[in-house]
């Protein structure tokens, strides 16, 4: 099939003498300024007459002389296209200012935002890529090698044939709110691993979590009055839709008991949370602060923000119920997001909201981008409707546990004289603090160097750091990789 072409091009006039000429200089202009991209196919010459205004042997002598300047390649049987090791002619650069240009946003391109929001970014000494592979030990990543991709297939091509049938639209009954099987799928599944309590119309479907946040920022922030507290240290993303919505972000410091509700300030309507598995340190909040909390956003008329990124994964002790119930439903948004039990990339995610809220939350993501993609919705809503979540959940809990484990025997034994970890028992990653001053952002370099990638807790704190430690991501680690990034960083150490 020929390629479309809507390259604008001076034709000379018909006849002309200079038609070859002509047509060499503006198609050789289109490849060096990157309107030809490179790998593009040209059109077939026996179109030339319709395209260029030239006859076919025209067109093939041009396609030669820029051949032979190596702008374009033929390959046998296949066609002519733009070559990758075509010159390029050198973009028109404006000199760097050292002036904020107004028509910016300032907010964004503030250091610690988006230092925030590059929240995976390495350290500054990161080399090139080489034939080594990293030992990843960086939070919230998990390991894409033990999803079913055959399972979701077979679930989704037949989601897919169904909507051949019966094609989705804006209007369809998918609903801006989500497509509702996905909905009622998602109600099933977190009221048997989370405890927690709703129905279908309570649950949005969101693009990821961070979607979420930003929805409930923009739906419950009034720009420069709304205070909003946060855990400290805590997941820096969160912070930036807030802080984007202009909410006043409060830090609050955090304990073996998780957030430290009597340091909440008065003024809080809005109080951010990770209950069961605290980010970054890994702590479960006690029923004291939980009954505290909530009773500081019912005497306040202040909302709660749980952030419930992880809590599939249980390893050891009782089940921790989520901080949304029956009798909390009118105060708590839960968060959900299948990036940690699935994949990333579906880019899905869900708010179970109370009903005075669910309203506004709809008409938020109209704004942003009307709803999710159909056919994922009704893949992963089949995908757990069929119990393969639940299957893959409980996989993915036995490998952790073993990784969790190893990861700890280690660090308890090998690292007792510089670190110390934080009992948890929930999530994919574990904290360690130092027993020693070390500056720990040097030591990430050093051990990025050797190809070990791991993020200091100092990059979580939005004040100033009251703990010093490593944060050991287990998702996208196997058993022969921990031991050999644990290994350089003994020698680190």
């Amino acid at each position: 099939m020929d390629p479309l072409f809507e390259i604008k091009l001076d034709l000379a006039k018909k006849g002309s003498r200079q038609s070859g000429r002509n047509l060499y200089l503006q198609l050789k202009a289109a490849i060096e300024d990157g309107r030809l991209a490179q790998g593009f196919k040209m059109p077939v010459t026996r179109d030339s007459l319709r395209l260029f205004g030239v006859s076919r042997n025209t067109a093939a002598e041009v396609y030669e002389r820029l051949a032979s300047e190596g702008h374009v390649e033929t390959r046998r049987g296949s066609g002519t296209y733009v070559s990758d090791a075509r010159s390029k002619r050198a973009r028109k650069s404006h000199p760097a200012r050292r002036v904020l240009d107004p028509r910016l946003n300032p907010f964004y391109l503030r250091p610690d935002i988006t230092q925030a929001l590059d929240f995976w970014r390495d350290s500054a000494s990161e080399q090139a890529a080489s034939a080594t592979p990293h030992v990843d030990f960086r939070p919230a990543l998990i390991d894409s090698r033990l999803f079913p991709f055959d399972v979701f297939r077979q679930v989704s091509v037949k989601q897919l044939r169904r909507l051949e049938s019966k094609p989705a639209g804006f209007k369809s009954p998918q609903g801006n709110q989500g497509n509702f099987h996905l909905r009622d799928a998602i109600t099933k599944h977190i009221g048997v691993t989370r405890a927690v309590v709703c129905e279908p119309d309570d649950v949005l479907v969101t693009a990821g979590a961070q979607q979420a946040f930003d929805i409930l920022a923009r739906s419950l922030i009034r720009p420069g009055e709304t205070t909003v507290a946060m855990e400290d240290p805590g997941y820096p993303p969160m912070r930036v839709a807030f802080a984007a919505a202009g909410a006043k972000v409060v830090p609050v410091g955090v304990d073996a008991e998780g957030l430290k509700v009597e340091e909440l300030p008065s003024e809080a309507r809005i109080i951010c949370v990770c209950p069961s598995h605290q980010f970054p340190l890994g702590a479960s909040m006690s029923l004291r602060r939980r009954q505290a909390l909530l009773a500081f956003a019912r005497e306040k008329r202040a909302v709660i923000i749980e952030d419930d990124y992880d809590g599939e994964f249980r390893y050891d002790g009782m089940p921790l119920e989520s901080l949304r119930s029956a009798d909390s439903d009118d105060v708590v948004f839960y968060i959900g997001t299948f990036s940690k039990c699935m994949l990333p990339a579906l880019r899905l995610g869900f708010v179970v909201a109370p009903p005075w809220a669910m309203r506004t939350l709809i008409a938020v993501k109209n704004s942003l981008d009307w709803h999710c993609p159909t056919p994922i919705q009704l893949g992963v809503a089949r995908f757990i409707a069929e119990g393969h979540l639940k299957r893959h959940v409980r996989k993915l809990r036995e490998l952790y546990q073993a990784r969790r484990g190893l990861l700890l025997d280690t660090l308890n034994k090998d690292f007792a004289d510089s670190l110390l970890p934080i009992p948890s028992f929930y999530g994919m990653h574990v904290a360690a603090l130092t027993r020693k001053s070390v500056d720990l952002d040097k030591l990430a370099d050093r051990l990025l160097s050797h190809h070990v990638k791991i993020h200091s807790l100092n990059r979580y704190f939005a004040g100033t750091p009251t703990q010093s430690g490593l944060i050991f991501g287990y998702g996208a680690v196997d058993l022969a990789e921990i031991r050999r990034g644990l290994s350089v960083l003994k020698q680190a150490l």
